[in-house]
């Protein structure tokens, strides 16, 4: 059975670069960014785990906590490690899951047998505090994934967690969001005091109300 938006993530016990680890307890109440990889020393994946390291104050500031996984050794991640840090100009801290027997790419439906009978194919998972799955995205492993809208996710999800709104299409952090239907217009001015419009009766916009 497929994972899906709002199961619950799967717990797992792991060896990493970094020793091993419950899944868990390692999150703690952080959110969290799991995300797999075909194989150690792959070009494509050297550069997003070196983008990822870059961003480690971006994901800190967010609460968010962030793993790779490959069905390598975590010697032979050890080693990739080391590549990462002199190509990409960085140091890579979070750890990298040894997914051998790929016992946790079966978990998480990392290998689409259409791709590749073995090799993980490129999935990113984004989990809540709470350990649901909030976002799945699936990549080829011709395209480098893009950081940037990581984040951005990562954005709209923590705030539309706390506040019955939306966030429309392209939006960035700072820009105007959409009221959600469950609330009545006439009840907007209570519920969010720094104005609102409505476009249409179904789509009635507001300023971002945690800036």
């Amino acid at each position: 059975m497929s994972l899906r938006i709002g199961d619950a993530a799967p717990n797992f016990k792991a060896e990493t670069s970094i020793g091993n680890i419950d899944f868990y307890d390692f999150l703690g109440d952080s959110w969290g960014v799991l995300f797999s990889h075909p194989a150690d020393y792959t070009p494509v994946c050297t550069t997003e785990l070196g983008r990822t390291a870059s961003l480690k104050g971006e994901f800190e500031k967010r609460n968010v906590k962030v793993l790779a996984l490959s069905v390598d050794s975590a010697e032979s991640h050890k080693g990739w490690i080391k590549d990462i840090n002199e190509t990409q100009n960085t140091n890579v801290e979070f750890p990298i899951i040894a997914d051998e027997d790929k016992k946790i790419a079966d978990l998480y439906d990392m290998i689409h047998p259409n791709a590749s009978e073995t090799l993980t194919v490129r999935s990113l998972f984004i989990i809540s505090p709470d350990k649901k799955v909030k976002l799945m995205l699936t990549y080829p492993a011709s395209t480098g994934r893009n950081f940037n809208e990581v984040l951005r996710v990562i954005d709209s999800l923590q705030l539309t967690a706390n506040y019955s709104v939306a966030t429309p299409a392209d939006w960035e952090d700072g820009e105007d969001v959409v009221v959600m239907n469950s609330i009545k217009t006439e009840d907007i001015p209570a519920r969010f005091p720094k104005g609102h419009k409505v476009i249409k009766p179904y789509l009635r916009t507001t300023p971002q109300p945690n800036k």
